[in-house]
This record gives C-alpha cells, structure tokens and sequence, in this order.
C-alpha cells in the first residue's frame, strides 16, 4: 500500500501533543504552539509536528530583516512512532507544509549534541544556513528548564550566586529554513545567512520507544 493510501494528516489540537512532547520527544518540554499536525493510520495517532513562535526576538529579526520577523516561525518539535516506512516522515512534514496558507519564514534545527543532520528537512526541499552562533546559557543542575525560563525567573546575580545553577556551552545546531506563501521570492532576497551545502554524518537515534496515552481523535 502507498504511504498517501495508508496514513492521513489533520491538524490537531495542542494539547493532543503534551504526553508526546512530555514523554517521547528526547528534549521533554512542552514549547510555543501555534499550529499542531498529527499523523494518523486510521484512527490511529501515530506522528506530531508543531509550529511556534520562536522564544528569541534576535531570531526572528536576524533571519530576513526586522521588517519580516512577524512571519518568522519555527518548526519546533517533530515526532513519531518507530517502524514506519521509509519516507513517511517526509510525507508527514511535507502535508504539514501544504496546509499552512498564510506568509511564512519557517525555521527549524538539528541538535549536533543528538548527532542529528537535519535529513529530513534536507528531503523536503529547506534551505541549509551553517550552524548556530557559539553560546553559553544558564542551566539549572539535574533539570532541562529552558534557559529562557530560567531567566524570566530569577536574576542572574541570584543564578550567579546559587549552586543550583550553572553555565554550560549551548550545544551549536544546524539551522534550516523555509519560505512558504506568495511573499516567497521576497523572502528569499532578504535571507541575511549564507546558504551551504546540506551537511552528511551519521545520525544517533534516541529512545523514543514511549507509547503515549493520546491515540485517537474525536471527530
């Protein structure tokens, strides 16, 4: 049976993602959602995929200018069940894409740190821009509390100050964007990265044997 013949794609509602994104997804945080796309064999909720605003405005500004940072969006968490076919999940993301209407500048990563190269976004087709900038950040020891959470919680005099806390280099990622709608070419010119070529390494797959509870959708 074809992939289009066996599985089907439908946007779902947030919450449907959490007990994913808690409990399968390796980095174990719920994060911005704007949009949220399921992958379904029958009734069966088998993928998720998100979109979000990004947590850092110098993103959205950096990417095409300031002037276009309001159509900056990130693909921010991409998951699935074990054992599909081979292009599924590029199925999965590229329906995603086409149910999206509206003017957007679509970012996402592949965390060096989980030897991930992006390969999926390399088969649908999203520019590569290099790796993230070098970083630091602050992290709360024995927890993964994004850095951001942190800071909008304490100062950093008192993180400085704490044992609890401390700073740990960012693991540097690789950067991939897509421009969709009739704003596209526009987009493109305005691109302030360099575009290279689609990185190759072997990619380490994490433990995403977790069955969440959310299966089905209530039509």
């Amino acid at each position: 049976m074809k992939i289009p013949d066996k599985y089907h794609v439908l946007s779902i509602n947030s919450d449907m993602t959490y007990d994913w994104l808690l409990n399968k997804h390796y980095a174990k945080r719920i994060p911005s959602i704007s949009y949220a796309f399921g992958l379904y064999e029958d009734i069966r909720l088998i993928g998720i995929m998100t979109i979000g605003k990004p947590a850092s405005p110098s993103l959205c500004d950096g990417i095409c200018g300031k002037e276009n940072s309001h159509y900056v969006y990130e693909l921010n968490r991409l998951c699935v069940n074990d054992g599909l076919e081979k292009n599924t999940l590029s199925f999965f993301v590229s329906q995603c894409l086409k149910m999206i209407k509206e003017n957007m500048i679509l970012v996402s990563y592949a965390d060096t740190s989980m030897n991930h190269n992006g390969y999926i976004y390399q088969a649908t087709n999203w520019i590569y821009t290099g790796l993230s900038v070098k970083m630091t950040e602050w992290q709360l020891i024995g927890s993964n509390s994004h850095s951001k959470s942190l800071c909008d919680k304490y100062t950093t005099e008192e993180m400085r100050s704490s044992d609890k806390f401390e700073m740990v280099e960012r693991p540097r990622k690789h950067r991939y964007v897509f421009f969709m709608g009739k704003f596209k070419k526009q987009f493109i010119k305005s691109l302030n990265y360099k575009i290279e070529s689609y990185p190759k390494g072997e990619n380490k797959k994490y433990d995403s044997s977790y069955q969440p509870k959310v299966q089905l959708n209530l039509f």
